[in-house]
């Protein structure tokens, strides 16, 4: 009698069923890290929520749309990270839902599993997940995107187009690198005969419309700001380095997918027992556009992205990992044929599990052990809540005001600007960055300046000093880190800037 697993079954059964499993275990995964390990926010996250409060429609920090998106969420939860976390779990989960429905369109439901299976062990969308800002808003709406492309081009659905000219609009209000994305839905657009046909109707006129409505805007505020300007080219002296930097960010998104293609080799033959009768996994046919559509986005974002981040000598790829990686599962599978034999299922099933486990594993063990290595700290393991506490119940003792404002070492104060009465965040060494508070106003409201302590006087670093050369530097304030170990505390100076007629 043959038997199959369970797993298999319920993949040709239930598809659905297996693709949301999956992805809510991930996403709870993660939420049980941040919520248990996580004492501040990861990244830049802390900077983008204190920018956030402003409701500003175009900052340093990109588009306004994931940064108004982290406040509200914030805001919605209380004041506290949990909703931020969420927000950016539905966003992956929003992510591998569009692409399960893309691939179903392409491969059927039950090879559109595997399809989202192999895309989950993509290092982009781990723990950077958690991050929440442009690079993680912008894998659903590509995603959604790349559904819809090919609803209107491979489906002839016309009425995508409303949804598309949506995403379109946000995509340009959340990264950057939409100009890019979006050009290469056009190439391929008019590089294909359906597309052409498509593109003669009315429907892309009412969508570049909405498009341009929702973006207009941030539009305005880049023309008005003088920011939209490129960097410049290489000289000839540079190429070899920025080639050497193609090289080690085309390196990079190969190890980002290296489990897939280490799933994909042991699912060769060679690992198949001799006398092993493998589960076949069956699709229909794909047409030949469907299967050109599925390796040009699995390919073009990835090579363009790279080719562009060099040239302007980006240090990350254009657009981020995880939107030019979104393909990269289900151009596998597009490869493998109609039939798909899960050759050593059990084997395979504890090599997925790991590539999708071991990067949570890996932030817990940094978190529990690294400190007791001494060779450097943890940023998640700051007590936030007890640092914006402090420095805001002791201005209000010594001022008898409210906490308006802090400044200082960008990464100490934007933590300080987490907090409920939410100060507003002052970056005195690039003001320019933060033109909702300027130094005359900074000396009117009072505030918090904060730094690093290097030593127990509290003296403040000299471009502190230069740019606040009044202050009165307090006894520094030392705070235990999540798992202290070997490390010093963290002793973080500070100084009030006291309201004026105070």
């Amino acid at each position: 009698m043959r038997f199959t697993s369970l797993v298999i079954e319920l993949i040709r059964a239930r598809p659905r069923l297996i693709v949301w499993i999956v992805v809510l275990m991930q996403a709870a995964m993660w939420l049980f890290v941040a919520l248990v390990f996580y004492r501040s926010p990861p990244g830049s996250l802390a900077t983008l929520l204190a920018f956030g409060r402003e409701y500003r429609v175009g900052t340093d920090l990109g588009p306004p749309l994931p940064i108004w998106l982290a406040d509200i969420a914030y805001r919605a939860a209380g004041n506290h990270m949990f909703g931020v976390y969420v927000l950016a779990e539905l966003c992956e989960i929003a992510t591998f839902i569009a692409l399960y429905h893309l691939a179903r369109a392409v491969v059927g439901s039950q090879q559109a599993v595997l399809a989202v299976l192999l895309t989950m062990t993509v290092l982009a969308f781990s723990s950077s997940a958690l991050d929440f800002g442009p690079l993680v808003l912008a894998r659903p709406l590509w995603t959604l995107l790349l559904l819809h492309s090919w609803q209107i081009i491979g489906q002839r659905r016309g009425n995508a187009w409303f949804a598309w000219s949506i995403e379109a609009g946000l995509l340009l209000l959340t990264t950057p690198a939409a100009i890019f994305l979006l050009s290469l839905l056009v190439i391929f657009a008019v590089s294909t005969a359906g597309g052409r046909k498509t593109l003669r109707a009315l429907d892309p006129l009412f969508a570049l419309v909405v498009v341009a409505v929702l973006a207009l805007p941030y539009a305005v505020w880049l023309m008005r700001a003088e920011t939209f300007i490129l960097p410049p080219l290489p000289q000839v002296a540079e190429l070899n380095a920025r080639a050497l930097n193609a090289a080690w960010l085309l390196g990079g998104l190969v190890l980002g997918a290296a489990a897939i293609l280490a799933l994909s080799f042991l699912n060769t033959g060679w690992f198949a027992g001799r006398t092993e009768e493998p589960p076949i996994i069956y699709r229909p046919p794909v047409a030949p556009l469907a299967r050109n559509f599925v390796y040009f986005f699995a390919l073009a974002p990835a090579l363009g992205a790279v080719l562009i981040s060099s040239l302007f000598g980006l240090d990350g790829v254009l657009g981020g990992a995880g939107v030019v990686l979104v393909m990269a599962g289900l151009a596998v599978v597009v490869t493998a044929g109609d039939l798909i034999a899960m050759r050593r299922a059990r084997m395979l099933r504890r090599v997925w599990a790991a590539a999708v486990v071991a990067p949570a594993a890996g932030v817990v063990l940094a978190v529990l052990a690294m400190p007791w290595t001494g060779t450097g700290e943890i940023a998640t393991s700051m007590p936030a809540r007890a640092i914006s506490d402090f420095f805001d119940e002791s201005f209000a003792r010594r001022t008898n005001h409210r906490l308006r404002a802090v400044a200082g070492e960008t990464q100490l104060a934007s933590l300080i600007a987490l907090h409920s009465g939410r100060p507003h965040l002052f970056i005195d060494a690039d003001p320019a960055r933060t033109p909702w508070m300027i130094s005359a106003k900074f000396s009117e409201t009072g505030g918090v300046v904060v730094w690093r302590a290097s030593d127990t006087a509290g003296t403040p670093p000299p471009d502190i000093l230069k740019r606040f050369p009044g202050i009165v530097p307090e006894v520094p304030r030392a705070f235990e880190w999540l798992v202290t170990g070997r490390q010093q505390l963290l002793r973080i100076g500070w100084a009030i800037v006291r309201p004026k007629g105070t």
